[in-house]
This record gives C-alpha cells, sequence and structure tokens, in this order.
C-alpha cells in the first residue's frame, strides 16, 4: 500500500493510503490510539479495519498523527490530534471529489478523536467506535449524535469498563433520528489480544449491512 505524506496544521502528516479501483467509491478514514501509549497508524487493530475497508471498496487512510512516526509536531493532547483528522480527511476527499460516502473508524482514543470529528462533517455517513474510553475523555459533545453507527467493546475491558461503555451507548440508542448499534466481544480485552478476529468479522457484518441499506435508500 503506498506511502503518502499531506499537510497538516503542524506540519507534514505520514500515512498510508489505498486507492479503490472505482472513482466513485465511498472513503474512510482509521484513526490509531494514544500516541504516548504507543499508539500509532500501525496498531494491529488500525491495521485490520484499515485491510477491512480496502476490501470492501473503499479508499481508505491511516495516518499517524503529529509526533508519532515521520509525522511532524508534537503531541497535542487532543485538540492538536482532532485538527490533524480533519485535515487527513480533507486530503482524502480532495483526492476522492466524486465519494458518495464518507466513514471514519477509531480504535480508543482515535474512537473519540472520530467522534469528534463527525460533530464537524455532516457528510459523514457512517462510523465504528472500537472500545471508547467514556470514563477517560468527555463524550458530552455528541448532543446530538449526526451519525448512524457502531460501538463494539470487549467484554473484559479494564481500560474502557464496560459498564462505562455501555452509559454512551445507552444516550446515544435514546437520540432520534440515527440507529448506534453495540456489539460486545466475548473475552476480549482493551486491546482485543487473541481476539481481533472476531473484532473485525462484527465490524465488517455491520458495515456491508449498513452500506447495503444506504445502497437501498435508508438513512443515517
Amino acid at each position: 500500500m503506498p506511502e503518502v505524506f499531506f499537510n497538516g496544521p503542524a506540519g507534514r502528516l505520514e500515512g498510508r493510503y489505498q486507492q479503490a479501483k472505482d472513482p466513485n467509491a465511498p472513503i474512510a478514514v482509521v484513526l490509531h490510539p494514544h500516541p504516548e501509549f504507543g499508539g500509532t497508524m500501525n496498531n494491529q487493530i488500525v491495521y485490520n479495519l484499515f485491510y477491512m475497508f480496502a476490501q470492501r471498496g473503499f479508499s481508505v487512510l491511516r495516518f499517524n498523527s503529529r509526533g508519532v512516526g515521520r509525522s511532524q509536531g508534537t503531541f497535542d493532547h487532543g485538540v492538536g490530534e482532532l485538527s490533524d483528522a480533519a485535515a487527513a480527511l480533507d486530503w482524502l476527499q480532495t483526492l476522492n471529489k466524486e465519494s458518495p460516502g464518507v466513514w471514519i473508524a477509531g480504535f480508543s482514543f482515535g474512537a473519540w478523536i472520530g467522534m469528534q470529528l463527525l460533530m464537524r462533517r455532516p457528510e459523514v455517513e457512517g462510523f465504528i467506535s472500537v472500545a471508547p474510553p467514556e470514563n477517560l475523555y468527555d463524550f458530552a459533545f455528541l448532543a446530538p449524535c449526526p451519525s448512524s453507527g457502531l460501538i463494539i467493546h470487549g467484554e473484559k475491558d479494564r481500560v474502557a469498563p464496560p459498564e462505562s461503555v455501555q452509559k454512551l451507548v445507552d444516550k446515544l440508542q435514546q437520540q432520534k433520528g440515527i440507529t448506534v448499534e453495540q456489539k460486545i466481544v466475548e473475552g476480549a480485552n482493551h486491546f482485543f489480544e487473541d481476539r481481533i478476529e472476531p473484532l473485525i468479522e462484527d465490524c465488517a457484518e455491520y458495515l456491508d449491512r449498513r452500506r447495503e441499506e444506504i445502497a437501498q435508500g435508508g438513512g443515517r
């Protein structure tokens, strides 16, 4: 997959990009976990989500936020990382002007950044939020959440405990006009050790079903 560099607010950002054969393909951005805890675009969950989108005909981008890998800048506690994610989506949309749909996916810290991004981008038609750490970050900005999506997390997650993720799910499922689904991966911890395959299977099943619904004229 091609290595790419594009301009972000704090300098050049490093990414990996897979261009779909169809110029009218949907697009997706995949966001990595917390940089100060080793999160990069090469995280196994991020890579597998990237590959899942690519297999389904998306033009898809994963990238290192500021200060990670060969991306310029320094960690900015979420504020700058959100700006980086917006710049990544801008870059992706510039290359895919005819794209009919935009998806955002993120893992842990990346899930928090991704859900902030979708609040700012009305063109986002769906999201996949893996292990969103509701107990560590404020998700009150989702008022209301503008897009339907999937929240998926591990049964034995101690970083983002199931009861805290459940609070977020319950809040979002009360909103009208969108449908937020929940999946719990049996036996999985926060990093889905030995459970990445069922994680990706659940995400792929959701994505396939939602894309079919959208193609048939279903809403957000």
